[in-house]
């Protein structure tokens, strides 16, 4: 009695083992176009995985189409989905000061146009893999990229659902470029992130409830600025920067944005 129950589990063991090792999360880089600017973004999926599945961009921080941003598209492709971490800034360009962090960000997200274009011509890209979904697609965004996702949103871009983590709450949309928001919303914020003040959280609700947005809002007690990025900490003392990174945070927001894209992603 005791084989015959051992017989089936090892087999069992074995077999996922095996589809564990043919499992492979590939990432390639990619370059698409946008208004006659060269975007150098970062594709990543699981070739084990059979079929088309959603597509989820990544929108990067401040300081531009970095690694970080490229782990969070590997993660995204681990879980089963395939993902792009876009470039908002062009050919790839990043910064290593916070005034030229700052400067990249301001000339994009002063100009709404161009950084819809930006974000819509990653958007095609994703769509045209032959791995996604092209009807079921997300975005999520950091810092600079928060901003970015939120304020797609609220121009209207058709995406299934936007997480912002520690990215700005305020509207940047003009009411001439604002339509309805067709997008379940999802926020992550640091209850002490001066960046994000509490008055600024509480404007984001109103806003949210009056437009009859199903959404979400998660802030976390002590928590500061760029509470996702591991080098959040390095940051703060190099520049003297009011950041810091929660290991507690990005696990609770990460567990949370995979129900949330699981949902948004099951309804149809």
């Amino acid at each position: 009695m005791r084989r015959s129950i051992l017989f089936p589990l090892l087999f069992l063991f074995t077999l996922f083992a095996a589809q564990g090792a043919r499992a492979e999360v590939r990432g390639e880089e990619v370059r698409y176009e946008a208004d006659g600017v060269v975007m150098k973004g970062y594709l990543a999926w699981d070739d084990s995985v059979a079929g088309k599945r959603p597509g989820v961009l990544v929108v990067h921080e401040w300081w531009g189409h970095n690694e970080y941003a490229r782990k969070r598209a590997r993660l995204l492709a681990a879980m089963g989905y395939t993902a792009l971490a876009v470039d908002m800034y062009g050919d790839g360009k990043t910064a290593d000061h916070p005034k030229e962090a700052g400067a990249f960000a301001s000339a994009v997200a002063r100009n709404l146009p161009v950084a819809r274009a930006r974000f819509e011509a990653a958007l095609a890209t994703l769509r045209a893999h032959p791995s996604v979904a092209a009807d079921q697609t997300a975005a999520l965004g950091y810092c600079f990229g928060g901003g970015v996702v939120l304020n797609m949103a609220r121009m209207g871009v058709n995406v299934k659902g936007v997480a912002s983590y520690h990215g700005s709450l305020a509207s940047a949309v003009p009411a001439d470029q604002a339509a309805p928001i067709q997008a379940r919303v999802a926020v992550f914020t640091g209850a002490d992130d001066p960046m994000i003040p509490a008055a600024q959280v509480d404007a984001f609700r109103q806003e949210m409830d009056k437009a009859g947005v199903r959404y979400s809002v998660v802030s976390y007690p002590g928590v500061k600025h760029s509470f996702t990025n591991p080098d959040a900490d390095e940051f703060a003392r190099k520049f003297d920067m009011p950041l810091g990174y929660d290991a507690f945070a990005d696990r609770d927001s990460w567990a949370d944005t995979a129900k949330f894209l699981a949902e948004i992603f099951a309804s149809r």
